[in-house]
Formats: structure tokens, C-alpha cells, sequence
């Protein structure tokens, strides 16, 4: 066991590296490709039902999970044993670079809030939906930071942190369920028309999936944040008034380290909603905010890679003792 904690370990830190160098690809990324697979099945499977939304999310999930977990065994079947190691750390470094979304996020925040800070609030506008599915059309440039800051910190937890929770947990195939239910959700789990029902199982998963995460997020960025009391203090007092309960608890210690304001009035498709003000007492979002939520994201996500790299084997442990009851009480 020792031997594959420190296989996964090296992996998991030249993914981590190669995001940092590489980000996301243009074109040919594996989470489209899972999502084209995925809205592929939505297409066969639709109906305005709940049980009919819950095949579609354990279908697509489960498969990516069981692949994942088929090529992690082919490496202990079909490679030589003198090779096995490198291609497991071949194997985690390259999921890890496909699951993670850090870079990514911090290049097109940087896009928003360069195009803010020379007062183009077009091209803002243009760069806006890379980042959050809000109606750019209806925001002003201060609510554009603000829609910046708060996306910032709830990806840190979704395209970062939480993916690295799960393969601490469960490898590759914990990377990549992660990733799965995380892209189902963005895909189907919003509250629209087609989705409130058949989105409604891949909703629900996201919000199981993404707790740890997201408590791990809050966490670090009040560990690491330039206002640590008042990180606590809003994680403690607003985190839990968002009607996400992941993102509260994360745009609220992120507002309360940048000493901002967060939440309020925003439109998605043409639907306005008032979301709880987190961290009321502060000041609205700068554009200046913007690099400054970039760069506590950025230490989150160092921190929750060597936070979940040391954790790793006693939640392995953890795993294998609840397979071993399992096992045992169906014999």
C-alpha cells in the first residue's frame, strides 16, 4: 500500500504541475468528450421524471467511474511489473491534469478583469459566460467583478479542491466520478423547465460529491486568506444562507479573506434572483478583487493538494475497512 500511496502521490503532483504549465486544452479535452457521451445518453433517455434523470446520472457517473477503474486494473494485468509503477504515475498525473481546472479558471478570470480594468465592458461581457452561466447583458461592471470573485471561489472548490478530496479517497476512479457528477450538474442539475425534474438526481450527487470539498476550500482559505478573522467570521455567519449548500460556505470565507461583498441580485436566462448578501458589512468588489481572489485561489489549491496527499492513506484505510464490513455482512 505504501508503494501505491507514493505512486499516486507523484502522479497527483506532476498533474497538479501540469495543469499549472499546460491549463486546459482548446480542443480535444476528455470532460467535453464525457459531456458530448453524456448529452448523447440525455438525448436517448429524456423524460420530465426524477427516475428517469437518476439512470441518466448513474449511467454516465457510474461509467466513467468503471472505466477509469477498469484501466487502473489493466495496469496491474496487461504491464510488466518492472513498468507498473511508472504507468501508474503515468495514469494518476494524466487524470489529474484532466480533472483539475485551476489555471483554466484563473486565465479567464484574468480575461474579465483585464477587459474591466480598460473599461471594455464588451469584451467583459464576450468573456463573462467562460467563467458563469449569469445574462452578462444585465450586469454593469461592478457586478461583473463581483460575478468574478464569487465564481473564482466556487470553482476553486469544484474544479480543484473537491477533485482532489475524491482521488485522496478513491484514485483515479475517484477523480474521475468526481468530475462526472460535477459536469453532470453544470450540464442538467439547474433549475430550468426541461431540467427541474430530469436534473434533479445529478443535482442532488453534485451537492453530496462537493461537500467535503467545498468544507476543505473554506477551510484553507481561511487558513490562507489576508483576513483570516474575517474569513471565519462570514464562513460562520452567512455560509450556511446561500441556497447552495457547497458555495456558500466557500464564496462566504473567500469574501470575509478579501474583505468584500458578496451575493445579492443576479439574472441566469433571463431569471432574476436575490441570493443572501455574504459579508454585508464589507465593500463592494473592485476590479483589483479580481487578481486578488485569483491568487488566494491559487494557495488553496497548493495547500488542499498537500492536505489531501498526506490524508490519503488513512481515508484509504477508511475505505477499505467499510469494504471489508460490506464484504463481510452480504457473506
Amino acid at each position: 500500500m505504501r508503494g501505491e500511496h507514493a505512486g499516486y502521490a507523484c502522479g497527483a503532483a506532476l498533474g497538479f504541475l501540469g495543469d499549472l504549465i499546460a491549463a486546459d486544452p482548446r480542443r480535444g479535452h476528455p470532460v467535453a468528450a464525457f459531456g458530448r457521451a453524456a448529452a448523447a445518453v440525455e438525448r436517448r433517455l429524456w423524460r420530465d421524471h426524477r427516475g428517469w434523470g437518476t439512470a441518466h446520472a448513474v449511467l454516465c457517473a457510474g461509467g466513467a467511474a468503471a472505466g477509469a477503474a477498469l484501466a487502473q486494473r489493466a495496469l496491474r494485468t496487461s504491464v510488466p511489473a518492472p513498468l507498473r509503477g511508472g504507468a501508474r504515475i503515468a495514469l494518476t498525473a494524466a487524470t489529474v491534469w484532466a480533472v483539475l481546472g485551476g489555471t483554466s479558471l484563473g486565465r479567464e478570470a484574468r480575461a474579465v478583469g483585464g477587459a474591466l480594468a480598460a473599461g471594455d465592458l464588451d469584451v467583459a461581457r464576450e468573456r463573462l459566460p467562460h467563467l458563469c452561466g449569469r445574462d452578462p447583458q444585465a450586469l454593469d461592471g461592478p457586478q461583473m467583478a463581483r460575478a468574478v470573485v464569487e465564481s473564482v471561489a466556487e470553482n476553486t472548490s469544484d474544479a480543484v479542491v473537491g477533485a482532489l478530496v475524491w482521488g485522496a479517497v478513491g484514485g483515479v476512479p475517484g477523480l474521475v466520478a468526481f468530475r462526472a457528477v460535477n459536469t453532470l450538474d453544470a450540464m442538467v442539475g439547474h433549475k430550468s423547465p426541461r431540467y427541474r425534474r430530469f436534473g434533479w438526481a445529478s443535482a442532488r450527487l453534485d451537492d453530496l460529491a462537493g461537500w467535503p470539498g467545498s468544507r476543505l476550500t473554506a477551510a484553507l482559505a481561511v487558513l490562507t486568506g489576508p483576513g483570516r478573522r474575517g474569513a471565519l467570521r462570514a464562513w460562520r455567519a452567512d455560509g450556511g444562507a446561500h441556497p447552495s449548500p457547497n458555495a456558500g460556505p466557500v464564496e462566504a470565507s473567500f469574501a470575509g479573506a478579501l474583505g468584500v461583498r458578496l451575493g445579492g441580485t443576479l439574472a441566469y436566462g433571463g431569471r432574476v434572483e436575490h441570493r443572501p448578501v455574504l459579508n454585508g458589512g464589507a465593500r463592494p468588489v473592485a476590479v483589483a478583487d479580481i487578481e486578488r481572489a485569483v491568487r488566494l485561489s491559487r494557495r488553496v489549491g497548493v495547500l488542499a493538494l498537500a492536505a489531501t496527499l498526506a490524508a490519503r492513506p488513512a481515508a484509504g484505510a477508511v475505505v477499505r475497512a467499510a469494504v471489508r464490513r460490506r464484504a463481510a455482512g452480504q457473506g
